[in-house]
């Protein structure tokens, strides 16, 4: 693992280095991934974009499980990794980070310039008028309209959706949006099915194509939305290097593959770089 680290290092170094992180990176935070280690026991597929929009049903079940599993990611803080990252982009050596995370946790570590390719759970949207309002607020409001539910966690899902006890849901009462009146109000983030916007994956493949070096962290790639940056990547002769636990769908285009933990390994990576 040394090894790894010390040539690792030495590809960090160059500066104008881009990172594309994944769930893995957030495991240490208490976030489970999709696929990863923490991720193989989630018993439910992630919420759809055509369910939530199309079947009422589908869409009280969610917000119950997420109003519940929203705490979660709200009390989650950054872990190691995510303050290396914020160290490296301290030090200058990076372009800028695209998260295919959800959870803020690279800003809350102190990292200013993230593009969040999956949106961010900290905000909710309003389907028909465009509002975005804060998810406290949102949160508050579902609290005084289910006075009532009671609910705990039995397990929970990196996008903020949880596990509870069949049945608790059906009578959970979601509130339209505050601005119109009466908007479908929707997390703030690309579900599953739902096409993330254009204007924010060209800034994201401007990233990639600006950059010496495209570090992944904590990522499978096993979805097209992170892998095209590092086929992108792999087509202009930009070097990869990866940092997971597991395979991962990218291994083929990697110069630089670390099986380890995300934590210790770029906090040592890290300290290579404080002044």
């Amino acid at each position: 693992m040394e090894d790894g680290i010390s040539r690792l290092s030495a590809l960090v170094a160059g500066g104008d280095v881009a990172v594309l992180s994944g769930a893995g990176l957030s495991t240490e935070s208490g976030i489970p991934d999709y696929r990863g280690p923490s991720g193989q026991s989630r018993a439910r597929t992630p919420m759809t974009y055509q369910m939530f929009t199309g079947e009422p049903d589908a869409r009280r079940r969610y917000w119950a499980r997420s109003h519940v599993g929203w705490r979660t990611i709200a009390r989650a803080a950054p872990n190691a990794g995510h303050e290396a990252v914020a160290a490296l982009e301290r030090a200058g050596l990076l372009t800028g980070i695209i998260t295919q995370n959800v959870d803020g946790l690279h800003q809350a570590a102190g990292a200013t310039d993230v593009v969040e390719l999956h949106g961010g759970l900290d905000r909710v949207i309003c389907l028909d008028c465009g509002d975005v309002s804060a998810r406290e607020t949102h949160d508050a409001r579902m609290a005084a309209a289910n006075p009532a539910f009671s609910a705990e966690a039995l397990s929970v899902n990196p996008d903020g959706d949880v596990e509870i006890d069949e049945g608790l849901e059906a009578e959970f009462r979601v509130p339209a949006c505050a601005a119109c009146g009466d908007g479908l109000l929707k997390p703030d983030v690309v579900f599953f099915g739902e096409t993330v916007p254009r204007d924010r994956v060209q800034e994201c493949f401007a990233r990639v194509e600006s950059a010496r070096l495209l570090l992944v962290l904590g990522s499978s790639l096993t979805v097209m939305s992170g892998r095209r940056f590092v086929l992108r990547a792999a087509k202009l002769g930009i070097p990869v290097a990866i940092v997971n636990r597991g395979v991962t769908r990218g291994d083929a285009y990697a110069g630089l593959r670390l099986d380890a933990p995300l934590g210790i390994t770029l906090s040592t990576l890290a300290r290579q770089f404080q002044a």
